[in-house]
């Protein structure tokens, strides 16, 4: 009975020195494994840092060597321009000096003058009271000469108004809406002298025509 006891005894002895040893192992083992796979970890972000620098190298190269060559054509540039000859400038055109003009006819009448004094009674003036004619009420320069007509031994000439009617003129009758009097005509030409304002309350005589409409 007492030899059972014993060997029940000593087995429960020996049982912690062998759970200790079983820790240990699992102990090792554990850190072993945790300890290799930490190693795996930090080696392959080290490869992948060489590929990423590798990838960054091809990418700035190409760029490095284009901007090389950029340079050396800049280069190539100045430099050629500095070898060429400098152009050729032209003279300044030559200044004339300036002259006076001197006005000799200045006891001629002034062409702003009027060419009778106003309200002198024998000053050039409309006639007022006589009978306006029909081509008075046309402006004279929509009025068109479309040749002349010789009848009864007088020459007439055919002026068209803008709505196409066409009305025989002799010298001494009035056309335009300037008091302007026919004082000429010609196969080619009708003379006018009208009489417009002198802008100081008088009148003057303004030469006329009407050319033959082709």
């Amino acid at each position: 009975m007492y030899g059972v006891v014993n060997d029940m005894k000593t087995n429960v002895d020996q049982s912690p020195g062998k759970l200790a040893g079983h820790g240990a192992a699992l102990a090792t083992g554990r850190g072993a494994g945790i300890a290799g796979r930490g190693t795996a970890l930090g080696a392959r972000p080290s490869g992948l840092h060489a590929c990423l620098a590798i990838a960054a190298l091809t990418c700035i190269l190409p760029v490095l060597a284009a901007c090389s060559s950029a340079d050396d054509d800049l280069q190539s540039f100045i430099n050629e321009v500095k070898h060429e000859g400098g152009g050729r400038v032209e003279p300044l055109p030559e200044v004339k000096p300036y002259e006076a003009f001197i006005y000799s006819d200045s006891n001629l009448r002034s062409p702003f003058a009027p060419s009778a004094p106003a309200g002198n009674g024998s000053a050039l003036r409309p006639d007022t009271k006589r009978n306006r004619e029909f081509l008075e009420q046309f402006p004279l320069d929509t009025l068109k000469m479309v040749g002349t007509l010789k009848l009864g031994g007088k020459t007439y000439g055919l002026i068209e108004t803008h709505d196409g009617l066409v009305n025989r003129v002799l010298p001494g009758n009035y056309i335009g809406q300037n008091d302007g009097r026919i004082t000429e005509i010609t196969p080619s030409k009708i003379f006018i002298r009208e009489i417009v304002p002198d802008g100081t309350g008088g009148y003057i005589e303004r030469p006329a025509a009407i050319a033959l409409n082709n």
